[in-house]
């Protein structure tokens, strides 16, 4: 868990003004990973009720754009944030109950995948899904329904 202090010296660093919105959404992200932007919101009103949608919204953008949080969107998913930033991992998620999980790289350092062909690209960064079915939800399928 990281401190308001930890998040005011990580906004600064990222040349970002320090601001109570600012400071919720990223305490918001780290306590729920891989939250929505209504998890978010719901998390950030609690602290501060006043604040707005379009003010969570333009918050998550300031801190994907300065790399400080990391935006999914898994197909046929709304946009997730996760604090986990900077080591290219992977996630995992399940097709019936859409729990998401992280995964390393499997091989070498970023991207960890080579294309066949880079088409003139400098690739820093590789993104994988794999989809399947969490232990609880392959425990229930193979449960005899009555």
């Amino acid at each position: 868990m990281t401190s308001s202090t930890e998040y005011t010296d990580l906004l600064r660093s990222a040349d970002l003004r320090v601001t109570r919105p600012r400071v919720a959404v990223l305490e918001a992200v780290d306590a729920h990973p891989h939250a929505d932007t209504e998890t978010i919101l719901g998390a950030v009103r609690t602290a501060l009720p006043e604040v707005s949608r379009q003010a969570i919204y333009d918050v998550l953008n300031a801190l994907t754009a300065a790399r400080l949080v990391r935006k999914i969107q898994p197909s046929g998913s709304p946009a997730r944030y996760e604090s986990r930033v900077g080591d290219n991992h992977h996630h995992v998620i399940c097709r019936s109950c859409g729990t998401i999980a992280d995964v390393d790289c499997a091989v070498g350092e970023a991207p960890c995948l080579t294309p066949s062909d880079y088409n003139g690209f400098v690739l820093d960064e590789a993104e994988v899904i794999y989809w399947g079915l969490c232990a609880d939800c392959l425990s229930e399928a193979s449960q005899p329904h009555s």
